[in-house]
């Protein structure tokens, strides 16, 4: 039975509360059709299309993280009966990951991106594109992965200019394409300097106008800014790290080395070298 976008939105918000997220992405999906006819999406409607595909396809990222590191250290023991069931589960998760990048790809080259009109609308799609080419090449290889980093790489960069031109330095939406694009140049690219630098200057940026945060967007965009942060101090430890084991060949000094650097992460407050943070 068809219903309206009232009720699409409705089920939405239900689905949500209820933690079926698969089954918001459903009723979202089909609020996107149902729009393309009508008003561009609201805020509430595109943060809500935000929040159903980023938990379903965090479960997922998370399950193909712990399956391919199952898979590795199966193959290191030499598991040879285990190896290909893995393999095959892990092949499993990855359709599905494929699935769910391919469906919000198409909400937001059929509908979405073109049907947006405020700048703060274009880099949500356009950052929201990226994020999900990206998830694709975490897990592509060959061709496939070079083609999802190429995507991602677009869809960030029209998305930086129009932040760039049109948003300010504070503004939660840049900061927030800051943050995963710099992520994207550290896990994907590898260019951990490039991430570093990116990362700096929008946290230098949107220091220097804090005096000029509102109050309906300081708590989202002072989060980010700590994100930012976070991954800096992440960044340039294992920058440091690296710059030690290439430049010493003493094991008995890179011992100790990491046990200064762990040392630091306690102070700090840290127990454990975390990914780095994205949205």
């Amino acid at each position: 039975m068809a219903l309206t976008r009232e009720q699409y939105l409705y089920m939405a918000k239900l689905a949500e509360q209820a933690e079926r997220y698969e089954e918001m992405v459903k009723f979202m999906d089909k609020l996107v059709v149902t729009s393309a006819e009508g008003p561009e999406l609201t805020v509430e409607e595109r943060n809500l299309l935000s929040v159903a595909y980023k938990n379903v396809i965090g479960s997922l990222r998370a399950a193909w993280r712990i399956v391919s590191s199952i898979e590795q250290k199966e193959e290191s023991h030499k598991n040879d009966d285990d190896v290909p069931l893995v393999k095959d589960y892990r092949s499993k998760v990855e359709s599905e990951l494929s699935e769910i990048c391919a469906g919000i790809l198409k909400n937001l080259n059929d509908f979405l991106i073109p049907s947006a009109s405020s700048s703060d609308s274009k880099v949500f799609y356009l950052k929201m594109k990226g994020d999900y080419h990206r998830y694709s090449a975490e897990f592509k290889v060959g061709d496939e992965r070079k083609q999802a980093a190429e995507d991602t790489m677009v869809a960030y960069k029209a998305a930086q200019d129009i932040a760039v031109a049109d948003l300010s330095p504070t503004h939660p939406i840049r900061l927030g394409l800051a943050l995963n694009f710099s992520v994207f140049y550290f896990e994907i690219l590898n260019a951990s300097e490039k991430a570093c630098n990116m990362a700096k200057q929008a946290f230098e940026e949107a220091i220097s106008e804090l005096d000029t945060l509102g109050e309906e967007s300081y708590k989202d965009s002072t989060l980010i800014m700590q994100l930012l942060r976070d991954n800096l101090t992440l960044w340039t430890s294992d920058m440091q790290v690296k710059f030690l084991e290439t430049s010493c060949k003493s094991k008995f000094f890179l011992m100790n080395i990491h046990l200064i650097l762990d040392n630091i992460y306690l102070i700090q407050n840290c127990n454990e070298i975390p990914k780095p943070h994205s949205q």
